[in-house]
């Protein structure tokens, strides 16, 4: 009589099972917009091209985007490796509710329209129902304060008011608008919504809330206060040679009230959403030193090198995006690019991240020397 020992099903991935991932969700500060750029440089692309013209081509061929616009770059926070996946689910100019027009743009929500077209929180319980999902890392509220137009609004204000009678955009009440007290309470609490979405989708594909932890990043300082501009604020060179066109009380005020109200209004959506497995990443102060025209870095003319693989370039050179304007961009820049962290600052980020991951817990991350580690700006989760 032979004996016939069945062999052991296969566990799916899912809840606990399978190779660790990690999730980003939110908008174009951790969706990886402007990942394709090492830094900058008015002569030629060349120079800081260090992903290419298929730097966002997210599909599974890697030869277009899946969500168009969405700019879902190869340099994205999400990719921490050490034996953990990651998936990037966030979208450039995604607010906390899912919006449709020119492109659409998934919102941290279960926005489904029966065409394909699915919010973040939808898409995330998707993807959770057949994945081990560790850390989900969510980036998200500075679109709901309208960071775009206000950026807009400085720029068109630098470039057409003279030095000697500057038009700034800090009183401007398209931009005042947006940090009344009022609004600051309602953008509140759709951050602290869509914070809820992300617990729910998980609870939906099955997970305990102490099985999976939800990192919050606050935002990063993207342009220094007006004493530590490389140009001066007389004439355009600020804009047209830097792409800061900011004048000095604004490039103020944007970093000691306009980023420092959406950061703590981030902060307090996380206690007002309710949930318990949080982390906090702080990174408001994380690219100081590398910032948009700031007097430490410069565009790789200014600085000496010719190609962002040079050893020092990482040092050097910017590692937030300049702001383009429609004279400015050439064939393969867009405007939304603008203002962003690049592939550098996207790579220090990730350290962040991975750092967040291993040591199992937040803390506010900064650079921490000169050169790269293992391909990445050496940083520091203090």
């Amino acid at each position: 009589m032979s004996l016939v020992v069945a062999s052991p099903s296969a566990h799916a991935d899912g809840p606990g099972a399978g190779t660790p991932y990690v999730v980003t969700v939110g908008d174009s500060y951790i969706s990886g917009e402007a990942g394709r750029w090492a830094g900058s440089s008015n002569n030629s692309e060349a120079p800081a091209d260090a992903l290419g013209a298929h730097a966002y081509h997210d599909n599974a061929s890697g030869t277009a985007e899946t969500i168009p616009r969405c700019h879902r770059s190869k340099s994205a926070e999400a990719y921490i490796g050490g034996g953990v996946s990651g998936l990037d689910l966030a979208c450039s100019g995604a607010r906390t509710n899912t919006t449709t027009g020119d492109y659409f743009k998934p919102g941290i929500d279960f926005y489904d329209d029966g065409a394909g077209n699915l919010g973040q929180a939808k898409l995330l319980q998707q993807f959770a129902t057949n994945h081990n999902v560790k850390l989900v890392v969510a980036s998200i509220g500075g679109n709901d304060f309208n960071f775009a137009s206000i950026v807009q609004s400085c720029v068109s204000d630098f470039l057409l008011s003279p030095s000697w009678n500057p038009d700034y955009c800090k009183d401007d009440s398209s931009v005042v608008a947006n940090f009344t007290s009022a609004n600051v309470t309602a953008v509140r609490g759709r951050i602290a919504t869509s914070f809820q979405n992300v617990r729910t989708a998980m609870r939906n594909a099955g997970y305990a809330d102490g099985a999976w932890t939800l990192l919050v990043q606050t935002y990063p300082s993207p342009i220094p206060a007006g004493s530590g501009f490389r140009y001066s604020q007389t004439g355009y060179t600020r804009q047209d040679t830097g792409g800061c066109g900011f004048w000095n009380a604004d490039a103020d005020w944007a970093n000691a009230t306009a980023l420092g109200t959406i950061n703590s209004t981030v902060r307090a959506a996380i206690g007002q959403s309710g949930l318990t497995n949080t982390r906090l990443l702080e990174l408001q102060s994380t690219f100081n030193g590398r910032r948009l025209c700031e007097k430490t870095v410069g565009l790789y003319e200014e600085v000496g090198l010719s190609s962002w693989t040079q050893p020092t370039a990482v040092d050097k050179t910017e590692w937030i995006n300049q702001i383009r304007t429609v004279t400015t961009v050439g064939s393969n820049y867009y405007i939304q690019e603008s203002i962003h962290p690049n592939y550098w600052g996207q790579l220090a980020l990730r350290s962040c991240v991975r750092q967040s991951y291993t040591l199992n817990r937040g803390g506010t991350c900064t650079i921490s020397g000169t050169g790269l580690l293992s391909g990445e700006p050496r940083m520091t989760l203090n």
